[in-house]
């Protein structure tokens, strides 16, 4: 049975552990996205035209992308076990659902990609070259393919669907295993996700190569890696560019208060600007003082009312208006959030009913019971919340990271430009600005990267399901002083992982590439 918790230390010093993991795991993900693939085209370079420069340039990469692939492991395994430890309620709640997915990725993509690995990387002139090239790629496929899973389990969480309640066990089962995967949430996060990661492994690419340029070593092999990452991170900027748009039409429909969050608007309107830099205040007016409205911005008109609907004229709604209920521009009536909370209260109460009337065989106070919870089950965890003030994320982080991440986005696509005409035209004696920029790109890359997930996770604060499950009542009761040392040793232990990676990659960069 759920329950809920009032130690606020528990519940903060949780959120903050699983934060701390994912925002050090997350650093290793992308670039083993994307470098696996810039891996396996230079490897088919080498194979089809024989020539060494193309090995060589594959076997320098392949270093960096291993150091990167065996930290990146240490950290996701600590955090799939913290869904156990720290958020035992959330797994009882919907594991049936999100360990699905999980499963799927460990079973299938990870065993692929961790098989085929060991292949890639020690099985040079043990097995035939194009039997090793087979299994480069087959490492980029399984990659991508664990991410897909992971990717899918966690749009779920934003966006439910393809599930039934069981009242009889409290947990939200599967019914629509096609629903879940290919639901819009999930394929838009998807691809928008590992697009940013291309992008951000082509910027390492960049940024190495360019640091080679500045110290006037392995110019051919720094100019031929600048040309193919150069390519690569252009079209994969201007597909995340493009999934960007299509999840800010799936935001706008299946979470609006992220999407009023991430403009600071907290009275909505029709034709609504896009801001594009402002401060975030504090209105006097609301009772919590809480930070909702940008003031002294710069907007451009009507182009959110575009982004979220394809319409400059369409209404979008604010802060103010989700709390007080509103009728989107689709037509669909979305209640008050008080309303919603007394809903919420109804169907969990009615769930106590229904399982007390099963006990006692009253089957017609458990039918009634059973309509009730149904009836009101889309607000269910809203009925955990003690005021409306709950259901607001926080304005600020989330105003500053989405217009950091679309800025450095635009720097990544003059980078890309700059870059490849760099390289093609050999100017490496004039122009030395543009490897320093490739150069201040790579940890910029990491800083958008980690932007984008604080804008899609602190964007739906409460929810750690959205609409059905507030993080207050997801997390184990333990005593919050387990959590406390826990956060302290994992911050150590994933600290020093940092260290002795960026430790181990600056020595093979130095070493550079053996010929």
């Amino acid at each position: 049975m759920l329950f809920e918790l009032n130690s606020a230390s528990l519940i903060e010093w949780s959120r903050w552990q699983f934060a701390m993991t994912a925002i050090y795991h997350y650093m290793f993900v992308p670039l083993t996205l994307g470098l696996s693939f810039l891996l396996a085209v230079m490897e088919t370079m080498w194979v089809r035209t024989g020539k060494e420069e193309w090995l060589h340039a594959t076997k320098f990469w392949m270093k960096l992308f291993g150091i990167n692939f065996a930290i990146g492991i240490a950290t996701g395994l600590i955090l799939e076990f913290q869904f156990g430890s720290n958020w035992s309620n959330y797994s009882w709640f919907v594991g049936d659902i999100f360990g699905a997915p999980l499963a799927i990725e460990g079973l299938f993509a990870f065993f692929l990609e961790a098989t085929f690995f060991a292949v890639m990387f020690f099985g040079w002139n043990k097995v035939s070259r194009r039997f090793h090239l087979t299994a480069t790629w087959l490492v980029f496929v399984g990659a991508n393919i664990s991410a897909l899973w992971i990717l899918v389990a966690n749009a779920w969480m934003q966006n439910p669907v393809g599930m039934e309640f069981n009242p009889l066990t409290a947990r939200n089962e599967m019914d629509d295993f096609w629903a879940v995967l290919f639901s819009p949430t999930a394929m838009n996060k998807f691809f928008h996700t590992v697009t940013s990661a291309y992008t951000l492994s082509a910027c390492f690419v960049i940024g190495v190569s360019s640091w080679f340029i500045l110290k006037k070593r392995h110019l051919e092999f720094a100019r031929k890696s600048i040309l193919l990452a150069s390519v690569f991170g252009f079209l994969s900027i201007l597909l995340t560019i493009f999934t960007g748009d299509t999840s800010a039409r799936d935001v706008t429909r299946t979470q609006p208060m992220k999407l009023a969050a991430m403009e600071g608007l907290n009275r909505g309107q029709e034709g609504a600007a896009l801001t594009i830099i402002g401060f975030p205040v504090k209105d006097a007016a609301l009772p919590s003082g809480r930070m909702r409205s940008v003031e002294y911005g710069i907007a451009v008109p009507k182009v959110l009312s575009f982004l979220g609907y394809h319409d400059f004229n369409a209404f979008i709604p604010g802060i103010e208006d989700i709390v007080n209920g509103y009728t989107s521009h689709d037509g669909k009536v979305y209640p008050s959030i008080p309303q919603r909370m007394a809903n919420g209260r109804l169907a969990i109460e009615a769930l106590k009913t229904y399982k007390t009337a099963l006990e006692k065989n009253n089957g017609l106070l458990a039918q009634e019971a059973l309509e009730t919870l149904r009836e009101n089950y889309p607000d269910f965890g809203y009925g955990y919340l003690s005021s409306p003030d709950e259901a607001i994320p926080p304005v600020v982080p989330v105003f500053y990271s989405f217009r950091i991440m679309v800025g450095l986005g635009l720097l990544f696509v003059l980078l890309f430009v700059v870059s490849w005409w760099y390289a093609k035209k050999r100017k490496f004696h004039k122009f030395r600005i543009i490897p320093y920029l490739a150069i201040a790109c790579v940890p910029l890359a990491y800083v958008a990267s980690q932007c984008g997930w604080i804008v899609a996770e602190v964007g739906r604060q409460p929810w750690v399901v959205q609409d059905l499950m507030p993080t207050n009542v997801a997390i184990t009761r333990i005593a919050s002083g387990w959590v406390i040392t826990t956060f302290w040793m994992f911050a150590l232990l994933f600290t020093l992982l940092l260290i002795a990676e960026l430790s181990i990659m600056f020595s093979q960069i130095r070493k550079g590439v053996k010929e």
